[in-house]
């Protein structure tokens, strides 16, 4: 990935998207109200960089300016208010994770409106619809099961080097304590790899299907 600098006064677009992250420069229109809904698995982080808004996160409302931030956890019902009638207000917003659906509409007495699958434009992310969905289903499925063996192993690791672990402890061998440990990350950082794989074929499936007609 190339080195790329952002203007915040004039980039208004998602400037990274990964299953692990969603980063966005964002320009309210003046008085702009966003819909209400949550992220099933995402928190949201908002930084104002210039202008001012008001925030509605799970029924407490403050109005933040340029310098401060909030954040809506995952589930709780978040919506934006642009409060300048004549101004944008420009913020630097971030979802992680970033996993389809990434938004949870919810209706005025916070009920969950039904699952929607915005396509990879709406996120100005790239896709190539020349291959086939089915292809997508396979890589899918392997993600999955490659998922499921990275799975076993990390348990695998996490019993036998954590006996080590303790034992070498017990012994007085902080050396050997240490090196169980980070044998034991190694295990960690390959199976959050994988599912981050099987997110990204996940992300990349879901929007081609396309929405049940109600």
């Amino acid at each position: 990935m190339s080195f790329e600098v952002y203007d915040y006064r004039t980039v208004n677009r998602n400037v990274l998207v990964t299953p692990e992250i969603r980063a966005r420069l964002y320009h309210m229109k003046p008085g702009q109200v966003d819909g209400r809904h949550s992220h099933d698995l995402g928190h949201e982080i908002f930084l104002i960089l210039e202008g001012l808004a008001e925030f509605n996160i799970n029924g407490t409302k403050q109005q933040l300016g340029p310098g401060q931030m909030c954040v809506a956890l995952a589930d709780e019902i978040h919506q934006v208010r642009n409060l300048l009638p004549d101004k944008p207000t420009i913020m630097y917003l971030s979802v992680t994770p970033h996993i389809h659906p990434t938004h949870t509409g919810r209706t005025e007495t916070d009920e969950r409106k039904p699952p929607h699958f915005s396509p990879n434009s709406n996120y100005h992310a790239e896709q190539d619809m020349s291959v086939p969905l089915a292809d997508l289903l396979a890589q899918q499925t392997q993600a999955a099961t490659a998922l499921v063996e990275a799975a076993q192993a990390n348990l695998a690791a996490q019993q036998t080097l954590g006996t080590q672990m303790l034992a070498a402890l017990e012994a007085g061998n902080q050396e050997a304590a240490v090196e169980a440990r980070n044998a034991m990350w190694d295990a960690v950082y390959r199976l959050h790899k994988q599912v981050y794989a099987f997110d990204a074929v996940w992300n990349e499936m879901t929007p081609r299907v396309g929405e049940v007609p109600s």
